[in-house]
């Protein structure tokens, strides 16, 4: 009997776990804290937590995405030959169903499930998965096999893919993000457009223009603007997809922000290559509620809005949420960088932000660029706290917005922990 390693315990280990005892592996899973998982024991899978060493004897790594690929049971699997391979990989393997791919920067989870969101609007199947939390692993068994899956992709995953063929893929935009992880820039693309390797000439490749991708798909692009060369959808005042025409006016868009217009365009791109006509689209986008975590509007309280944006996990992500929101706002941001600089954060911020509010290990880095810029802070220390202070401070129709520009794991488990927490001291505010 073959034998796998499974490093990392989040939920996509367990799911990988899972899945290769039910296909009869001897399962090994280790995680470098201790973590607790009867669930996989009760399978007779030997879980070790924590652990941290090499281990002999294993013919294939399930590597979950949080873990690095220098750590110790990886590195050591890599050295012996054996395959390593993320969680979507291995799903891949077991699943008939068509895939398609969404990375980027910022704008995967909107995009993933919006795009879902569209094809079901057409009258077919489709679920949103991968990063944004349902692992992939968990629906092999179990889903139907003629429904789209519409993969969130982070680059930890596609460093760690073989041949991972989705029917479309997008990588919706490429800015510095999680250096701390992969060492460069280079290495982050790198990953990223990998993506793209094994599309075919009849799989839809979307990505920005002027990069060039791996694979036989033609780029096709999104413009905010008049169509160039190669455009798959363009804004002429509205949304406009090749193929189906003008959908519809921006108005119309629940989405607030111009990234949500590129996140719109690739969704709709993607839906209609799964069949889905320009009537399906239109009616998907007018009744599409919006994700948790991504300018999530919690409520008011005396005229003061508060937005939920804990998803901004870097600087670019806040400074879209700023381009949404861009007068009259007090920013909630801070926590753990990830070694991204934050003044291009500050000079848009200089134009619309009251207040920042700081919290978490990079508040105080944060909060000198903003200082830099002429912004004023005020130091907070805690979420909690920062939402007091901030709705002491805001006047009817102003904002307050947290959008941190950074990860969440030096004060909570993850951004949606965050932004729960958000949400019940808005909500102990007064926020209805």
């Amino acid at each position: 009997m073959s034998t796998a390693l499974v490093v990392g315990l989040g939920r996509s280990g367990r799911a990988a776990a899972e899945l290769l005892k039910r296909r009869g592996w001897d399962v090994i899973a280790v995680d470098g804290a201790p973590v607790a998982a009867p669930e996989l024991t009760a399978l007779s899978i030997d879980v070790r937590a924590p652990f941290a060493a090499p281990v002999a004897g294993v013919d294939l790594v399930i590597k979950s995405p949080g873990v690095p690929s220098a750590a110790t049971p990886v590195a050591a699997a890599r050295a012996a030959g054996v395959p390593i391979w993320s969680e979507i990989e291995l799903a891949a393997r077991e699943l008939t169903n068509p895939l398609i791919a969404i990375t980027g920067t910022n704008g995967k989870t909107t995009t993933t499930e919006l795009t879902a969101h569209l094809i079901r609007a057409s009258g077919q199947r489709a679920m949103a998965c991968g990063n944004q939390g349902l692992p992939v692993t968990a629906l092999v068994d179990g889903v139907d096999p003629d429904a789209w899956l519409v993969i969130e992709c982070s680059s930890f995953q596609l460093e760690d893919i073989d041949t991972f063929h989705p029917r479309g893929a997008v990588l919706l935009n490429l800015t510095p993000d999680h250096l701390d992880r992969h060492g460069s820039m280079d290495a982050y693309r790198s990953a990223k457009l990998r993506v793209f390797a094994h599309l075919t000439g009849d799989d839809l490749a979307i990505a920005p223009r002027g990069m060039a991708i791996p694979g036989a798909a033609a780029a096709r692009h999104l413009d905010l603007g008049p169509p160039g060369p190669g455009a798959i959808a363009w804004d002429d005042n509205g949304l406009v997809v090749d193929g189906l025409g003008r959908v519809m006016g921006w108005d119309d868009v629940p989405l607030p922000g111009r990234h949500n217009r590129q996140n719109t365009m690739a969704a709709a791109a993607l839906a209609a290559h799964a069949g889905a006509n320009a009537e399906h689209v239109a009616l998907g986008l007018a009744s599409f509620p919006g994700v948790p975590h991504r300018l999530e509007r919690v409520g008011t309280a005396n005229g003061v809005l508060f937005l939920n944006d804990s998803k901004a996990t870097n600087p670019d992500a806040a400074m879209a949420a700023l381009d949404a929101y861009d007068r009259g706002v007090h920013l909630i941001v801070g926590g753990r960088g990830k070694g991204t600089s934050f003044d291009p954060l500050a000079a848009v911020a200089r134009l619309g932000v009251v207040c920042a509010y700081l919290i978490g290990e990079d508040g105080p880095e944060i909060g000198e660029a903003l200082t830099r810029a002429g912004v004023a802070t005020r130091p907070c220390g805690t979420l909690e706290h920062a939402v007091t202070a901030a709705f002491a401070a805001a006047v009817a129709g102003e904002v307050v917005l947290l959008a941190p520009a950074c990860a969440s794991f030096d004060q909570f488990s993850s951004f949606e922990d965050r932004g729960e927490a958000f949400r019940t001291a808005a909500r102990a505010a007064g926020a209805v």
